[in-house]
């Protein structure tokens, strides 16, 4: 099968990748690091019949089809059947030892930055999103955004004066959170995507607000938020995207945890739109 895994790592050189050092051959898409060492690239690779496969990369948004030619390939015997499935294992464990050291390494950097902010008491971020600063901390002119996964730190998000935002590199995003007031059991529980947005809603009903980061992270954050409170209404309050991928993310997460969900009625607001339109009406 070695000339299977050199077929594809050629297909990857040809289209200025990477390849990692081994390719299983077994039909299920697999991902490895790019140059800038994230798993941003990924292929597949099926050997029943005539090898055939994908390759991309998620970041550059390279997708590439493969097949193997000239030659009959038989199907794979049940040892290698095995030794992929084996080298799959192992190379999801090494996967995983990768992240968790990326994650820790940012968690660390995350509490040193965080001691070494100051209190936002004025930014103009917030003074154009009309919001307070509650628990952001500014460093070197950024605001900074403290990002917490099952209670603990674990990662950052800057906002410079211009609304440009980046995270921490290497910090755990998926079910990651940020939080805005405090658990009261008679009162609906708020999540939505951006901090802002969570400001606004948060100082408008005084509720407890999550901060889910992304449309994609909504689901994940709401199952955890349900796992605390069992009880609580929850509503996602989403963003009404052009696109359509913040109602469909909103409608999902309410969905997989039993809770309603919100949406603007206008296309491309969000909530901080909303409530600042309202306050200027």
């Amino acid at each position: 099968m070695n000339n299977i895994q050199e077929t594809v790592k050629n297909a990857m050189r040809d289209n200025g990748m990477t390849p990692p050092d081994n390719i299983i051959l077994d039909g299920v898409l697999h991902r490895f690091n790019d140059e800038t060492g994230k798993p941003n690239s990924y292929y597949t690779a099926n050997i029943d019949g005539r090898p055939a496969g994908v390759i991309g990369n998620w970041k550059t948004g390279l997708q590439v089809n493969w097949k193997a030619e000239g030659e009959d390939y038989p199907k794979p015997t049940d040892q290698q059947r095995m030794d992929f499935r084996i080298e799959k294992h192992r190379q999801e464990r090494l996967r995983i030892a990768e992240e968790k050291q990326h994650h820790n390494g940012a968690a660390q950097k995350a509490a040193y930055i965080l001691k070494q902010s100051a209190s936002a008491i004025s930014h103009f971020y917030l003074t154009h999103k009309r919001i307070e600063p509650h628990n952001v901390r500014l460093y070197k002119d950024a605001l900074v955004i403290p990002i917490l996964n099952e209670g603990e730190l674990v990662s950052l998000q800057f906002i410079d004066k211009d609304g440009n935002k980046r995270f921490l590199t290497g910090g755990k995003l998926k079910g990651s959170y940020s939080q805005l007031g405090i658990y009261d059991a008679d009162k609906p529980i708020l999540i939505c995507e951006g901090w802002a947005t969570g400001a606004s809603l948060y100082e408008s009903t005084d509720n407890l607000t999550c901060v889910a980061f992304s449309a994609g992270n909504l689901n994940a954050v709401g199952v955890y938020v349900r796992s605390l409170y069992r009880h609580n209404e929850i509503i996602i309050c989403g963003d009404n995207d052009v696109s359509g991928v913040g109602q469909a993310a909103a409608r999902e997460a309410a969905l997989a945890i039993g809770g309603k969900y919100l949406i603007p009625e206008i296309k491309g607001y969000d909530f901080n739109d909303v409530i600042n339109m309202e306050v200027s009406a």
